[in-house]
């Protein structure tokens, strides 16, 4: 029961994030307050897919791009994404994209399942869900990533021994863990 002296929980939204073009298809399910700023919830996308934030990145919701901007990548129709809050530039759109890393170009499909009052005993942000491991930083897009798994899952490829040093050993593409994530979605500040 909510008395009038309380506050009122905030609105969250439910987000579903998937990595488009990579078999098996690599998704998440994430809670976030619907109020979030674009550069907080890039940090969170960037913790619950598993990537090291080390390229630039491009929202684009309803039209319109928000980003990072940087003289090595400009793009004249991109809009600093600070200050920008999701629950102002989403309108009645139900889906946008985010872009990663420009040279491997990751695409990301963000779906909003749902908007209402969070469970009151979710701390937000928090990952419900997901499937599959997220591919390796620079591992080359989606044919690099193809040509990684197949040298990896083949020890007499003659890449597989450079690719195994590479990622630091043993690389499961069905791989994830929500509690690991979580744990990296409670550092984020």
């Amino acid at each position: 029961m909510v008395y009038p002296s309380s506050p009122m929980p905030k609105t969250a939204s439910i987000l579903r994030i998937e990595l488009l073009d990579v078999k098996p298809l690599v998704w998440r399910r994430i809670v976030v307050p619907v109020n979030i700023q674009l550069p907080k919830l890039h940090k969170i996308i960037q913790a619950v897919m598993g990537w090291e934030d080390s390229d630039l990145h491009l929202f684009n919701i309803g039209g319109t791009s928000y980003g990072v901007l940087d003289d090595e990548f400009p793009d004249d129709h991109a809009l600093p994404e600070k200050a920008v809050r999701l629950s102002k530039v989403l309108g009645s759109d139900t889906e946008f994209e985010y872009q990663y890393d420009f040279g491997d170009n990751w695409q990301h499909r963000i779906v909003v399942e749902a908007i209402g009052v969070p469970d009151l005993a979710l701390t937000l942000p928090v990952c419900l869900a997901g499937e599959n491991a997220c591919p390796p930083e620079d591992v080359g897009g989606v044919s690099g990533y193809d040509r990684f798994r197949e040298a990896l899952a083949d020890p007499e490829n003659e890449e597989h021994l450079d690719y195994r040093t590479w990622v630091g050993g043993i690389f499961d593409p069905a791989g994830f863990d929500v509690n690991a994530v979580n744990s990296r979605l409670r550092a984020i500040r």
